[in-house]
């Protein structure tokens, strides 16, 4: 911040900047600092009274101290064009005595004379464009995408992963009732194998029985032996 320094005051800031904004009140400080051992009187004067609204716009500033100036800017209807503002303040400052009182100052306090020391500093204006409301953001959404852009994403990874689980267990469950078929099927089988073996053991027992006063030739007896072998491991099996 810039500030000018003279014999008697210091004034910070040498430029008076406004937010401008149409039809609301603006206002900056200036802050003016006595470094010297003497009472210092003060008067603002501004090329545009109308315009500008000075407190305090006269004062004594009192050895080593500080005083705040607030320059309040009227609303206004219109804005200027290109920003550009040709108003300026004249901050005028002289040594008084102690006992000066803040309403005694008068203009001519700091008319130019012979043997009195009137100095000056000179103020611009400077118009500012208003503050920008910051865009909302929600917590938790990545740069460069919308919350409703990421809720999206997520539901449809989600939908992704519900069908790919549920074509995953439906392969399952048809390839498990396949299998569940096809045992069903070689054991039924199998014991229609086993009842049919059943009957034609229980046909040659019978014919055995009939011709045990002949006797019972080799082969058959063989033949009788495989079909017991042939039931036994059908039974085990099934």
């Amino acid at each position: 911040m810039s500030s000018a320094e003279t014999e008697l005051l210091t004034v910070d800031p040498l430029e008076l900047k406004f937010a401008f904004e149409l039809k609301k009140q603006i206002s900056c400080s200036l802050q003016l600092s006595n470094k010297t051992e003497n009472h210092v009187a003060f008067k603002v004067k501004t090329t545009n009274p109308k315009k500008y609204c000075v407190r305090p716009n006269t004062g004594i500033v009192s050895p080593r101290s500080t005083c705040d100036v607030i320059v309040t800017m009227q609303a206004q209807k219109e804005a200027p064009a290109d920003m550009q503002c040709k108003d300026k303040f004249l901050l005028q400052s002289i040594v008084a005595s102690a006992v000066t009182n803040p309403k005694d100052i008068t203009q001519e306090m700091f008319n130019k004379e012979p043997g009195r020391v009137v100095e000056e500093c000179k103020l611009k204006v400077i118009y500012l464009p208003p503050p920008q409301p910051p865009s909302p953001v929600a917590e938790g959404s990545e740069e460069g995408s919308s919350p409703r852009q990421s809720l999206t994403e997520n539901d449809n990874q989600n939908g992704s992963e519900l069908t790919r689980t549920f074509l995953e267990t439906h392969d399952k469950s048809t390839e498990a009732k396949s299998v569940i078929y096809r045992l069903t099927e070689e054991k039924a089988g199998a014991l229609h194998q086993s009842n049919r073996l059943r009957q034609e053991l229980e046909i040659m027992r019978r014919d055995i029985s009939k011709s045990r006063s002949g006797g019972v030739s080799f082969k058959f007896v063989i033949v009788v032996g495989l079909i017991g072998v042939v039931l036994g491991y059908i039974l085990k099996s099934s």
